[in-house]
């Protein structure tokens, strides 16, 4: 099979494009056919991959963190709608920061073992989420976590998932809050809010299980939401998300749903996937897309 590899550069502090000969390497290794093209600036991964699958390649890996995941399937899924036809199929060698869904997905950051899996051709179906015309595949929020998505872009000598901690932190530490209406099922909630957290999978930022009982593979989207906390509230919060235990306190609610409507004051900036995506809105739409993607997977033993 032919293969385009879309590669970020700058995914995990530049750490990803000194990963060029080590891809290079293993996918001859394997016998691999393929091309590799280096996205220059954000969004530029989207158009890489919307011009691979406009010429017809039907394998595309992204090489990068969840960020590039992300453009490459916004642009795999942009010519899927506007062709109507082909569907293509995504591997990911996780060279991020977090790399959430290649950790739910078992697939190693290691770059032989990553493309060992993509030779051997396994998929596994999975969902997509969507927000406000743009598709997610982890989770999304808004309110605090896109604050706290700013402040983690803003930090440039911290690395790791140790600069998601620290951004959360500082973030409450300012004590964020809206007035909402949320609608979703048969079911609202009208008033002030802290956060809004939408999973399509159960973890985010390398280390947070926001919506922990999430998959992948329901047709449904999870999500949580707090009315406005205080200081002391959000710390006590944070621990807990970082292995989910936060859903059983009283101040969090948690739901399944097939659809999410929002209306935020003040504007809100989106988050999805770990990136900020649109300017402050106050209308914020979500729903599921089931089976939206075929994606390379380890072998089932």
């Amino acid at each position: 099979m032919s293969i385009t590899i879309v590669l970020n550069p700058y995914a995990n502090r530049w750490k990803c494009g000194r990963q060029l000969n080590e891809i290079e390497k293993w996918m001859k290794t394997y016998n691999l056919d393929y091309c590799i093209h280096a996205s220059n600036k954000k969004g530029h991964a989207t158009q890489l991959a919307f011009d691979a699958a406009t010429s017809g390649q039907r394998t595309i890996i992204a090489a990068g963190g969840d960020g590039t995941l992300n453009e490459v399937v916004n642009g795999i899924l942009q010519h899927n709608v506007d062709r109507q036809n082909t569907q293509c199929t995504i591997g990911v060698i996780p060279l991020g920061t977090a790399n959430d869904l290649a950790n739910q997905l078992h697939i190693p950051s290691n770059v032989q073992k990553a493309i060992e899996i993509i030779s051997l051709g396994f998929t596994r179906s999975i969902d997509l989420g969507k927000v406000n015309g743009h598709y997610f595949i982890n989770n999304s929020a808004i309110g605090l976590e896109t604050e706290v998505t700013l402040a983690n872009e803003r930090m440039t000598t911290i690395q790791g998932p140790l600069r998601y901690l620290l951004a959360a932190i500082l973030t409450i530490l300012k004590c964020p809050s809206w007035q909402t209406k949320l609608v979703w099922n048969n079911s609202e909630y009208s008033g002030s809010l802290t956060l809004v957290s939408v999973g399509n999978s159960n973890r985010t930022g390398g280390m947070f299980y926001m919506t922990p009982n999430a998959l992948i593979d329901d047709g449904k989207l999870d999500f949580i939401y707090a009315p406005a906390l205080n200081r002391r509230e959000m710390f006590s919060l944070l621990p807990q998300t970082l292995k989910g235990s936060h859903i059983s306190n009283r101040a969090i609610h948690e739901h399944r749903t097939s659809y999410l409507k929002i209306h935020c004051d003040p504007a809100t900036t989106i988050q999805a996937d770990g990136e900020i995506f649109s300017a402050a809105t106050t209308d914020i739409a979500y729903s599921i897309v089931p089976n939206a993607l075929q994606i390379l997977v380890p072998k089932l033993k």
